[in-house]
């Protein structure tokens, strides 16, 4: 029996799509980046942005609940105030 083939992240197919002759260094050739510096500060941009994103959906969805809450209190209201 012959080796896996190697697994392939999405993450690579970008990095091929823009510049396949970088992908190949990298994967083919074992090259690695000279920036690794900025590489990493990027990652961590990119998962600051990430918990960002999560933190407003999160708010978000607190609010239309909120939203709701008070809109069922102000019926509620209504409909006591109108009968009596």
């Amino acid at each position: 029996m012959g080796q896996p083939d190697p697994v392939v992240r999405a993450s690579e197919i970008s990095q091929y799509a823009y510049c396949a002759r970088a992908w190949w260094y990298a994967r083919v050739k074992g090259y690695h980046s000279a920036n690794v510096d900025a590489l990493r500060a990027g990652v961590l941009e990119h998962r600051a942005h990430g918990r960002a994103v999560a933190g407003s959906t999160w708010l978000l969805r607190l609010a239309i609940a909120l939203l709701v809450i008070a809109g069922l209190l102000l019926a509620v209201w209504l409909a006591l105030s109108a009968g009596g």
